[in-house]
């Protein structure tokens, strides 16, 4: 699922559910390279999850989030900031760090 400005409101997501939010942008090679393994490895657990393009260095939500580097997955849970993965500048995320947030993410159901 995309996410918009719109569905946030300050640093809190308009949502009630467990939910990891990738923050992405099309520009970024190691986002090209995670997103999709990140949206196939949280499909098949059946967790929920979604995407925000930060493509537009203008967006808000990178000052909101203080997204310095992309990907970062942030974890919501009751609209609630309950943890963060930030990317690792010239390397982003990987496997490792997506089993942690796939363990953090079954925790909270």
């Amino acid at each position: 699922m995309q996410k918009t400005i719109n569905d946030f409101e300050g640093q809190r997501l308009k949502d009630t559910t467990a939910l990891a939010v990738v923050f992405q942008a099309d520009w970024c090679p190691f986002c090209r390279q995670f997103t999709p393994i990140f949206e196939s490895s949280l499909s098949q657990e059946k967790l929920s999850f979604a995407v925000v393009d930060l493509s537009d260095l203008s967006n808000p939500l990178w000052e909101v989030f203080h997204i310095n580097v992309v990907p970062s997955v942030l974890l919501f849970n009751h609209g609630r900031l309950i943890q963060r993965y930030d990317g690792v500048l010239g390397r982003g995320l990987d496997r490792v760090v997506l089993a942690e947030m796939i363990a953090k993410l079954k925790s909270l159901i």
